[in-house]
This record gives structure tokens, sequence and C-alpha cells, in this order.
């Protein structure tokens, strides 16, 4: 099943109902008038909401529209939690080995986790604001899992997950440094995040989702041209169920909750990047420094994942740099 929400002028949006082949869409406020009003009652209104996905994908409801992602909300415009990890440890590797540090040990079996900021997300089509290009812009392709309500000390359990997502975790990374200096954390240097036009339940990856991870390629097109498609299932240290065990060892999550798997990163460099903090980490390893730049106003990206026969899944986040005053 493919859900978005489409902009109606209130915070939350319109629940949308979408066709497999993201051509058609339809409202179902008789079920719920949002997602997050969805996902509270998941389990009455999902098997509803199936019924009318498969009308939908049949010609079999009158009032279908067409689907226009440009309408769209990311799913859940704004979320309870917004959680990201950093599962793809190659990445963590060319961060460190970059300035020259060691991986520590714990990091292979105890997951790095944010908390970002979940108050009010982008829409996948919307302009990424930017005050100063000094700030050094990146884009970070990824994927994320929406919960159901999961409770304190939860085990790795598929059974949590509800739908998948993808990401834009936009990045300041000049502010990065002076951030974690501080031994607090990410808080300015991640503004607001991004996510796919249309949230899936699993089973619309097919054998592509084993339970955990999911194996596709994740598709970033930089400024029109190829920058990354690198393998969603190659080298993710810690699953999806892993990382909301993690975020729920000490609390409890909420329906609606969101966890991200860190930026999609490969060892085989042929595969390309999600990012482009991972290229200029390349740079300086084998060349001494940096030398691509980060987003100046007017750059755009481009992040999609299509299944084996190349249809679209999500839809695409499509966003472009614009001057912020």
């Amino acid at each position: 099943m493919k859900l978005a929400t489409y902009h109606n002028h209130t915070r939350d949006g319109q629940l949308m109902v979408v066709s497999r082949d993201l051509t058609r869409a339809v409202a179902v406020p008789a079920i719920a008038a949002t997602l997050q009003a969805a996902l509270d009652n998941w389990a009455q209104a999902e098997p509803r909401l199936q019924e009318v996905y498969k009308a939908l994908n049949h010609g079999q409801v009158p009032d279908e529209v067409a689907f226009d992602a440009k309408r769209c909300l990311s799913p859940l415009p704004r979320a309870y939690q917004w959680a990201d990890g950093s599962a793809y440890l190659n990445h963590v590797e060319l961060v460190r080995k970059a300035r020259g540090a060691e991986v520590p040990a714990s990091f292979y079996t105890d997951p790095l986790m944010y908390q970002g900021g979940s108050d009010a997300f982008l829409a996948p089509t919307a302009d990424i604001p930017l005050r100063d290009e000094a700030w050094g812009l990146d884009f970070e392709g990824e994927v994320a899992v929406v919960t159901g309500d999961v409770p304190l000390g939860a085990p790795a359990d598929a059974k949590y997950i509800r739908l998948l997502m993808l990401v834009n975790d936009v990045t300041l990374r000049g502010l990065i440094p002076p951030e974690l200096a501080k031994g607090f954390g990410f808080f300015q240097s991640k503004p607001a995040t991004a996510f796919s036009p249309v949230a899936v339940t699993p089973d619309e990856l097919g054998d592509a989702w084993d339970g955990g991870k999911v194996h596709l390629p994740l598709l970033v097109d930089y400024n029109g041209a190829f920058y990354g498609k690198p393998d969603c299932g190659v080298e993710m240290q810690f699953s999806f169920p892993q990382l909301v065990a993690h975020v729920s060892k000490t609390r409890e999550l909420v329906a609606g909750s969101i966890v991200g798997s860190g930026t999609i990163s490969n060892k085989d460099r042929s595969v390309g990047s999600c990012c482009l903090a991972e290229q200029r980490m390349i740079e300086t390893i084998e060349q001494g420094a940096p030398k691509t730049p980060f987003m100046k106003v007017g750059d755009t990206v481009r992040i999609e994942m299509r299944n084996a026969a190349g249809d679209s899944i999500f839809g695409a986040i499509e966003q472009t740099v614009v001057k912020h005053d």
C-alpha cells in the first residue's frame, strides 16, 4: 500500500491512498483524515485502507484524481519523533579516516543515533532555504521507517514497522564541528528534513525487503547528473528493527515515530555516494584536501528508488537550494 499527504492548508494535510504506479490517488476521510490518525488507529484503519488501495489499482474508485507529487507534503508533515542513525559504517569509517582517527570498537556493536527536529519537515519538492553558503549545505540520501507504538525495552522485531520512506537529511556541515565541540550534539547543523512523496508498507518492496533491510539501490542525481546508486542492503551494520530497538532501550515510541538509516554508503566507490561530504572525505584521503564544494543557491538534488522493473516506488525527492534572507 502507498500513502501520501496532500497540502490542504492545515498543518497535517490530507491523507491520500496512491496507486502502485503513482498515477492516481484518492482521499479517505471516512477512514482517516491524516496519516497520523491512521497510524494511531492502525489495526482498524490498515485493512480498510488496503481495500481502497486494491480498488484504486483496479480502477474501481470513481472519485480518484491524478496523483500530483507537487501537491504532497512529506507523508508525515510533522512527527512525534525523528531519530536518525548512522548504520552504514563505511560512511563513518571515511569520516574518521579523513581526519586521521580510528573508529571506536563500540561503533560496530552500538548504533550511532541523533534526535532530529520533527516539528516541521520539508515537502518532497520544496526548496531548501539557505541563509549562508559558508555553512556548507549538504544533502544526505537515506531510508527511514515509520513505527507503530513501540514499548519500552522492545526487542528488535519488524512487527513494529508500519511504513518506509526515502529521506533527504539536509545538513549544514560547516556548523557541525563547533556544535560537537560543545559536547551536546547536533542542533543548528541539522535543519528541516524532507521525505519522499509516498510512504509504503513493507510488502510493496517484495523480495527487496527482508524484514530488516532494503535490498535496492538509492538513486541520487545532483544538478541533473548521476551522483550515486549505492545499494541499501549492502554493508548496513544495523537493521531497521535493531535501530528501533536501540531507540526504545530507555523510552517508549508512539505511533508515527520515524527512525532513519543514516547516509547510504558502500565500500565500492564505483557506485558513487549519497552526500557531498563523502566525496570530500575520499578526496581528502587520496589527495590531501577536499575539492568538491558544498551546495550553492540554484543547485538541485533528486533522490529516488526503483524496483527491479524500473518503476519508482516512493516517488522522487526533488529539491532546489534557494537564498533565504
